[in-house]
């Protein structure tokens, strides 16, 4: 896998400090702590993406009393 070196200008101190401790939390470098947050990210997909397929799903033809009485049916 290629890699490349990203530099992130400008973070306020007080958010740098959160994600220092957030990586010595769990004994590893903020490096390390970093490309997990970027890995995470990348890997989901976007909120458009996921929105966009729903729609092309069909309906299931049912509307919200449907779904309330299906939702009591399975408490019970």
């Amino acid at each position: 896998m290629r890699t490349e070196i990203v530099q992130v200008r400008d973070v306020p101190s007080a958010e740098l400090d959160v994600l220092r401790d957030r990586a010595a939390a769990r004994s590893i470098s903020l490096s390390s702590y970093l490309r997990e947050l970027i890995h995470h990210d990348a890997s989901r997909p976007e909120i458009g993406a996921i929105l966009d397929r729903i729609a092309t799903r069909a309906s299931v033809g049912a509307d919200g009393t449907d779904i309330r009485e299906l939702i009591a049916e399975g408490r019970t």
